[in-house]
């Protein structure tokens, strides 16, 4: 099998995995690659401003399931992780934004001039909180989409959830608002049913080359 084949392999196996085996627990390294997977993910002008909350606690998981619309993927899987979006870490005042590019040793000349583009860029983004999150949490897709597939890569199910009410999720989690929303609750497991059909539109009605 090559590569591409390997790949696509895993982009089939990879589905919304609605109910998990709870009988079987993922192994630490596995998991810990899944989130590596994620740490290394890219992010609009590298902030990573990103946050993976791994729960496996039970009575956590049983007290959040009811702000989830009651999905049992929430209690039933093997570990929950949820995917927390960055707010003061991107503005300018906070100082992480000049953290974050020091990392790449530019000239002071340099970072500067970097540091002025971005708030000149995000001048709009970054005066709402409300505004930042909306930024914020699409950064995080990207992140949890690797982790998905990198789950799916090694026989390692997940099903990526919006449906949830965010503010009792946030008040359960005890989490500082001003610092970290919660963006998705992703659960990963392993499935305890048969994987229904994939259902995708053909690649003519999607795709579209412009020469």
């Amino acid at each position: 099998m090559t590569k591409k084949e390997e790949f696509l392999e895993m982009m089939n196996f990879r589905h919304a995995c609605k109910l998990f085996d709870e009988t079987k627990k993922i192994g630490d390294e596995d998991m810990h690659y899944i989130l590596e997977v994620g740490r290394k993910s890219p992010s609009s002008f590298g902030m990573e401003a990103w946050k993976f909350l791994v729960i496996t606690n039970d009575e956590l998981r049983e007290r959040l399931r009811p702000f989830c619309w009651n999905q049992p993927q929430i209690t039933t899987c093997s570990h929950l992780i949820v995917v927390l979006a960055g707010i003061d870490t991107l503005k300018v005042d906070s100082g992480a934004v000049r953290s974050q590019l020091m990392r790449r040793n530019l000239p002071q000349e340099k970072l500067d001039a970097f540091i002025g583009l971005y708030a000149s860029h995000l001048a709009d983004v970054l005066d709402d909180d409300e505004k930042v999150y909306q930024w914020s949490a699409r950064q995080t897709y990207i992140a949890a989409t690797n982790m998905m597939n990198a789950a799916a890569f090694i026989g390692i199910d997940s099903c990526p959830i919006e449906g949830f009410e965010k503010e009792n999720i946030e008040k359960v989690l005890e989490l500082d608002t001003n610092k970290f929303q919660v963006s998705m609750m992703l659960p990963f497991g392993y499935r305890i049913n048969e994987q229904p059909q994939k259902l995708r539109s053909d690649f003519e009605s999607v795709v579209e080359f412009i020469k």
